[in-house]
């Protein structure tokens, strides 16, 4: 998986400059894209939303760029924009195929099997389908810090949730996908 890059002052900087923000912006592409394409990916499963909420994402960054003061880093307000667009996505599938959350993750489920660019790897197969049946924040939470190796507290700002919680959260979703291999064998 991509590497989230470290936060760099000087290309905040160029993003506040009028005259310099949309070379800067293409940089935000280029760096960003792998790891935000992949965080959504993984929850939405599908390589074609995935496609559309990254671009969608973008947008909506380059639409409040202004907006962005560097409180918070430029990764966390990337991620949380990627993060509340495949929320809301899913939000519409659901509403739209008119599914229950367990309805949803079962059809997430079997997405995952039907993908063709799934390589034959049973296990990462199986921890895909494992990972599609936790609840949604617990996905979120479980995809951020195993596949992403991210910090606990860059989590909380991303998703406005306190640090014990997230840790519980990451925890029951460990303790769910146990709960599933177990099951398999």
């Amino acid at each position: 998986m991509a590497e989230i890059p470290a936060e760099n002052t000087e290309l905040i900087e160029r993003l506040r400059d009028p005259a310099r923000v949309r070379d800067a912006f293409g940089e935000v592409i280029q760096l960003y894209s792998e790891p935000l394409y992949w965080q959504i990916r993984r929850m939405v499963q599908s390589h074609d939303d995935a496609d559309d909420l990254l671009q969608n994402t973008f947008m909506k960054a380059w639409q409040s760029i202004e907006n962005f003061r560097g409180e918070a880093r430029l990764s966390t307000w990337l991620y949380k924009i990627a993060v509340n667009e495949a929320i809301t996505h899913l939000a519409r599938e659901r509403k739209r195929l008119n599914l229950s959350l367990d309805d949803q993750e079962s059809a997430l489920a079997a997405t995952i099997e039907a993908d063709p660019d799934i390589d034959g790897d049973r296990l990462a197969l199986d921890l895909r389908k494992a990972i599609a049946t936790l609840p949604e924040k617990q996905r979120l939470v479980f995809n951020m810090k195993y596949f992403d190796d991210m910090k606990y507290e860059d989590i909380s700002r991303i998703l406005g949730t306190s640090v014990g919680a997230l840790k519980a959260s990451f925890h029951l979703a460990v303790k769910k996908i146990e709960h599933f291999f177990a099951n398999r064998d």
